[in-house]
């Protein structure tokens, strides 16, 4: 299943990638893999976000193409 990045999506991305970026400079080994496994948990985070985010679009379309006779 193919859907887009939302928004929200987006920023949890941007950040994960600033915390890898980080990550890579770290001469603390403990450190940096602190880093990679939070900037590991905003990808899912961005993952779901962004299904969450495509679930109510469809849902707020799927009422708007109700006829208004049943609403």
């Amino acid at each position: 299943m193919t859907f887009e990045i939302s928004r929200r999506g987006k920023q949890y991305l941007r950040t994960a990638e600033t915390l890898l970026r980080t990550a890579q400079t770290m001469t603390d080994r403990v450190v940096a893999t602190q880093l990679k496994a939070l900037a590991d948990d905003y990808e899912r985070r961005a993952e779901k976000a962004s299904l969450v985010d495509a679930a109510k679009v469809l849902a707020q379309s799927a009422t708007s193409a109700e006829p208004e006779w049943l609403a």
